[in-house]
């Protein structure tokens, strides 16, 4: 479990036999490298990763098929990389919920700067679309959170389709991720609001227990006084 707070920003340098290395400069990553041991859970791009080895610079994780397929970690060689260590009972918790399990790859397309914070607006890929219609789109509510590469962000604004969103960005979330580097058309990892997605299972379960196949919907907790 992980809060969508990045500690520090690496390098994925190599992905080979299902194992992604990663470089991470002392200056910034030390939050990191400090404390890591081998077994641990990481988030790297939004995607929960366990360590297998570790270094002074760096780690070695292990990354599955499914992780590749689903996240953009594949094509990130060389790239740069959000890191989060797992959180730990009695840490703070000033994002949200991120499991770490990537739903889906959105793409970039504006930027606009605003003050002194930077509003991006986000959309899907055209050759993953079913994925983001299924695990984003019925996610996405104005003042909800969201993940992005990682990141704990507040969703500004979204169409009611759910085939857009907007994110208002702060200049320490900016300046200490890879969201500043980041370009129209770049992809991110995507994660829906944990949250949100247990509402929207309960609502669309039909109540087993309740000796009338009721379905959970707004009308029915609005009748029994839960609304």
């Amino acid at each position: 479990m992980f809060t969508g707070l990045i500690v520090a920003v690496g390098t994925l340098e190599a992905i080979r036999s299902n194992r992604a290395y990663f470089y991470c400069p002392s200056d910034g990553s030390h939050p990191i490298l400090e404390d890591l041991e081998i077994g641990d859970s990481i988030c790297v791009d939004g995607a929960c990763l366990t360590v297998e080895e570790y270094s002074d610079n760096g780690f070695v994780a292990a990354v599955s098929p499914e992780t590749l397929d689903r996240s953009t970690l594949g094509n990130a060689i060389g790239r740069s990389v959000n890191l989060e260590p797992s959180l730990r009972v009695g840490s703070k918790l000033g994002g949200h919920f991120v499991t770490g399990h990537v739903d889906g790859v959105g793409c970039l397309q504006a930027v606009e700067t605003i003050a002194s914070s930077w509003r991006l607006r986000f959309g899907p890929v055209l050759e993953r679309s079913p994925l983001w219609e299924s695990q984003i789109a019925p996610y996405l509510v104005p003042k909800g959170s969201i993940a992005v590469n990682g990141v704990s962000l507040t969703i500004a604004e979204c169409d009611g389709q759910g085939e857009w969103f907007e994110a208002a960005v702060i200049p320490h979330s900016y300046d200490r991720t890879n969201l500043k580097t980041l370009q129209p058309g770049s992809w991110v990892n995507l994660e829906a609001d944990l949250l949100g997605k247990y509402v929207a299972r309960f609502l669309g379960n039909r109540v087993e227990n309740n000796g009338n196949g009721n379905a959970i919907t707004p009308e029915f907790l609005a009748e029994h006084g839960w609304l």
